[in-house]
């Protein structure tokens, strides 16, 4: 009991005087996020400028106040705006096997969409 009460301690004073954040799941990660933030996460179908609504919310915390989902917050729903639609950097995929002489390249973009949280609602 004492180890949760240290480990509640030192969480309360390292998150004290931090604006209302939440932790989303979108695209199979999940995200620690803030008002005012942006964000790229896997591509969602939507227009740029729209407003969004992302409602699996697994946190939202405020302060000393911290609020758990099972496994999420009931009513908690976060606001965004698409910024824009894009493609990552390629990645490159290079396999070899040595002496064999078989070498192989491979390229990938992933999409994504990038947002701005607008507000927090739990």
């Amino acid at each position: 009991m004492a180890e949760t009460s240290l480990i509640h301690h030192a969480f309360l004073t390292l998150f004290k005087g931090f604006p209302m954040y939440a932790v989303i799941k979108t695209g199979g990660k999940q995200y620690r996020i803030t008002a005012g933030q942006k964000l790229k996460i896997e591509q969602i179908p939507a227009d740029i400028g729209q407003e969004i609504s992302l409602d699996q919310v697994l946190s939202v915390g405020e302060g000393e106040a911290l609020q758990i989902g099972a496994p999420f917050v009931a009513g908690a729903v976060v606001k965004a705006t698409v910024l824009a639609q894009g493609r990552h950097d390629k990645i490159k995929i290079f396999k070899m096997r040595r002496r064999k002489h078989y070498r192989k390249t491979q390229g990938h973009r992933q999409n994504y969409t990038e947002i701005r949280i607008e507000a927090i609602n739990a």
